[in-house]
């Protein structure tokens, strides 16, 4: 057990897609798929950094069609992870998560989009948020 915590220390401190990119070039890099597919969301779509049940995704940016519903969008990030069908997994947009799986893409961007223009996700399992020991 102890030989494992630096392991999850490193991933706390992983870099992301904010991070490795300046505001600038986020910007630019939105305005031109924008321009290009304006009937398409950018969405970065990343674990939460204190998860350690649910996979890395493959990648974390997705050009999604406005009008598939959130509902949609968690199935599609749940085939990418292959979870099984009982394992939970939570999306949370601005650190909070979504309260209507019925909203469109297009409706939560609008809504939640950050000032660089990119919809950001993040995506965690129930155990990050308690304890995992909780009894009925």
């Amino acid at each position: 057990m102890e030989l494992q915590q630096p392991f999850h220390k490193s991933f706390s401190v992983k870099r992301t897609f904010k991070n490795n990119k300046t505001y600038v070039t986020r910007k630019e890099e939105v305005l031109a798929i924008r321009s290009k597919f304006p009937n398409k969301v950018p969405v970065i779509v990343e674990r939460f950094y204190k998860e350690q049940y649910l996979p890395q995704l493959d990648k974390t940016k997705f050009l999604v069609p406005q009008e598939i519903t959130m509902s949609q969008f968690v199935t599609i990030i749940r085939k990418r992870m292959q979870l099984g069908s009982t394992q939970a997994f939570y999306l949370l947009v601005k650190n909070r998560s979504m309260l209507s799986l019925s909203k469109t893409l297009a409706e939560v961007y609008n809504e939640f989009k950050d000032d660089d223009g990119f919809l950001y996700v993040t995506y965690a399992s129930q155990e990050v948020f308690g304890s995992g020991a909780a009894g009925p």
